[in-house]
């Protein structure tokens, strides 16, 4: 087994020959820093690969403290203020943090902002208010009394959001705040590109330039009290200016309201059903970025350097997953690597020539503290990773933060050389090639392709209770024996269904982009999906899938499920339930049986629409599995998924029995839920992975027939030559 390779180490000054022992113990072959660290001359002389993380649009105060008008912007929307009298005074800045934001008082908030009568949804006319930029109030006249009003208004960003958490969490005291600027205005995009002229010639050493990232910050606002106010992972409210504004009219021959941007408050999070204008502005600011990073990577190649882009941090507008990124040239992508789900968004990407993933916990002193062991972490993240490794590989791994935090810590430093020489041994084994799919599957939504493996979340790889039910089927697949994709409504009204996808799922709450909201009033959608049901396909929902009021129905494609949800409209009809079954191949070997499966919060009032319906489990009057004969094909109704080994054993023999492919289920599988089998034909070998901190015994069947037993000790994989 080789014991060097495809590992990246962070370093810092001062800590030469800890570095030098880490990085032969973890077998690194690229030292990289991390944000407010270097690599002195001692760690550069290593014989490494030296990445260099670049940051475009910030750690230049000497330039934009003499342009203040050029930072980033971003719409915010004021707390709403009720009216008691005939005039009302709405104050700004109310809950939020003067030090990260500051109301543009240079364009004219009679064009660029916007009062809204939020009881009646209005727009107030502009010679009813005015802004007093000494108190940052805006004062409205005429309006009505008991009604309640907002202020939609640009603010300029000062503190980059992502140093000054950082900053913030490792107590970074009087060091001097990094302002961002915003690369849209001409004289900043001219100093960005110049600057970075300058420090390549500056920085022979570097053999790779880790862009982190590049122009726009997903949507981080900080409330008065420093504490996370607005989070949304894909949001794009940072991205916005006067002049973008204006231009975007010029291009698309509609001007964007302020309200586009603040959405009532929701701030185009990615449940909301996406509008024609936020689409719009995605497209508009994707291709302004898209065209930058271009010319940067060019530069980078130019100097003969690789050019890598961080997954996170200044992201928006490169859209990985919208065609046309591989245009970039970019070398590679990294990410940081939280669980399944975020090591298969990174390793999906397409148009690079190697993916990397950095590894939890980061080297942060909020893990790293005596009396903690984060060695912990480090096995737990790992397990849930090699799952999706398996699955769709990456090529390289790492870690960030602070080296000499994590060097006092040997367990640590252990755990990490074990799972460092893993790494290595899987791509040894398989050659880089992903295992063998059984079945593809598709996850439909509105965003489609566009959001592959980001569906569901609100920020990276942190699901919070109202999405961890649904968050949990991405985790499930993640490192499940299937082929995924994602498709939107759209591709299926426009192109149909592939006759590839062997299942659909659509999954999420009522009236989200995950759901689909009104789209599935759209009578071809519904027929399109009926009819590839009917001759033979398999549609699984989760939650409140295809769900909007319309012609009596809650869930429009109730028929396939056989279920449907009661929202209070046809309580005078009476609801009769078939006796639940106990028998049936999608709870075959669930280890405690099905009452003991966790299937997230009941959907309140499902209920079987006949007694052909096969009901597995149901709880308070509430159905929360259930299967259903639809001509050829088959329907399945779970309530939800919190990710669990019982919960992702059920998913994937819901898939096999839906697609009517149970004769095939039982080859490559494992007897028991916490492992889980790889096969690679192409190497005629396969795995069996211990998902688990304990020890765990298994049986896996071959496609010969024949059948394998294992103990494995906890986390542990092993290794069949066939």
């Amino acid at each position: 087994m080789t014991n060097t390779g495809r590992f990246t180490l962070p370093s810092e000054e001062n800590f030469a020959e800890e570095t030098k022992r880490l990085a032969q113990l973890w077998g690194a072959d690229a030292i990289r820093n991390s944000d407010g660290t270097h690599l002195d001359e001692a760690v550069e002389r290593l014989g490494k690969k030296i990445y260099s993380a670049y940051f475009p649009t910030r750690a230049h105060n000497e330039w934009i403290s003499l342009h203040m008008d050029e930072t980033p912007q971003v719409y915010l929307l004021t707390n709403r203020v009720l009216a008691t009298g005939k005039t009302v005074d709405v104050p700004l800045m109310a809950g939020f943090y003067a030090e990260q934001l500051q109301p543009n008082r240079d364009a004219d908030p009679h064009v660029y902002w916007e009062v809204i009568d939020r009881t009646t949804g209005e727009i107030v006319d502009v010679s009813h208010w005015h802004y007093d930029p000494i108190t940052d109030i805006v004062h409205i006249e005429h309006v009505e009394e008991m009604h309640e009003y907002t202020v939609s208004f640009l603010a300029y960003i000062i503190w980059d959001p992502v140093e000054m958490y950082n900053h913030l969490t490792n107590d970074w005291g009087d060091k001097e705040h990094e302002i961002p600027f915003d690369i849209y205005n001409p004289a900043t995009r001219d100093f960005v590109f110049r600057t970075f002229e300058d420090w390549l010639k500056n920085n022979p050493q570097t053999d790779v330039v880790r862009f982190t990232t590049f122009f726009y910050q997903f949507t981080l606002i900080f409330d008065q009290r420093h504490r996370e106010k607005i989070v949304d992972w894909f949001g794009c409210a940072c991205t916005v200016s006067p002049q973008a504004l204006d231009d975007f009219e010029e291009q698309y021959g509609y001007r964007l309201r302020p309200e586009d941007f603040v959405d009532e408050g929701c701030y185009n999070s990615t449940f909301r059903i996406p509008r024609k204008a936020q689409r719009d502005w995605i497209e508009f600011l994707t291709t302004f970025v898209r065209a930058n990073v271009k010319r940067l990577v060019d530069d980078t190649h130019a100097a003969g350097k690789e050019a890598m882009m961080f997954l996170g941090d200044q992201w928006i507008g490169t859209e990985p997953y919208m065609d046309g990124f591989e245009e970039l040239g970019l070398d590679a992508v990294v990410g940081s690597v939280g669980d399944g789900t975020t090591l298969r968004m990174i390793a999906d990407i397409p148009g690079v020539k190697y993916t990397e993933g950095r590894f939890l916990p980061y080297f942060f002193p909020d893990t790293f503290y005596e009396g903690n062991d984060p060695s912990i972490e480090g096995l737990d993240n790992w397990r849930k990773a090699r799952r999706a490794i398996l699955r769709s590989p990456i090529d390289r791994m790492g870690y960030g933060g602070y080296l000499s935090l994590a060097a006092k810590f040997p367990k640590f430093v252990d755990t990490v050389t074990g799972i460092a020489n893993e790494f290595r041994d899987i791509h040894e084994r398989t050659g880089g090639k992903p295992a063998e799919g059984e079945l593809n599957v598709a996850l439909l939504n509105s965003w489609g392709k566009m959001r592959s493996w980001m569906a569901f979340t609100v920020a990276h790889a942190l699901p919070n209770q109202q999405t961890y039910s649904y968050y949990g089927i991405l985790e499930a697949l993640s490192g499940m024996r299937v082929n995924v994709r994602f498709i939107s409504f759209d591709d299926v009204l426009e192109h149909g269904i592939d006759p590839s996808i062997d299942v659909i799922i659509n999954a999420g709450p009522a009236r989200t982009s995950f759901s689909g909201g009104d789209i599935w009033q759209n009578p071809r959608l519904v027929a399109t999906i009926r009819r590839w049901v009917r001759e033979g396909g398999a549609f699984i929902g989760v939650g409140q899938p295809s769900a909007t009021n319309w012609q009596g129905r809650f869930f429009q494609l109730a028929d396939i499920f056989g279920v449907d949800q009661e929202v209070f409209q046809t309580l005078s009809v009476d609801k009769y339930w078939p006796q639940p079954e106990t028998d049936n191949f999608i709870i075959e070997d669930l280890p405690d049986g099905v009452e003991a499966a966790n299937l997230g919060e009941p959907i309140l009032n499902t209920y079987p629409i006949n007694e052909q319906v096969h009901v597995l489990k149901a709880s308070n009057g509430s159905v929360q599995l259930a299967a259903n004969e639809y001509g050829a094909g088959r329907g399945v109704y779970i309530s939800g998924l919190p990710y669990s080994a019982t919960n992702a054993r059920l998913l994937e023999r819901a898939l096999f029995y839906a697609s009517r492919n149970e004769d095939r289920y039982a080859e490559w599988s494992s007897t028991n839920p916490e492992c889980e089998v790889a096969y690679f034909p192409e190497r005629k070998t396969y795995c069996v992975i211990n998902n688990t901190d304990q020890p765990q015994r298994t049986q896996v069947q071959r496609a010969d027939g024949g059948v394998d037993e294992f103990d494995l000790a906890p986390s542990a994989i092993a290794w069949q030559q066939l």
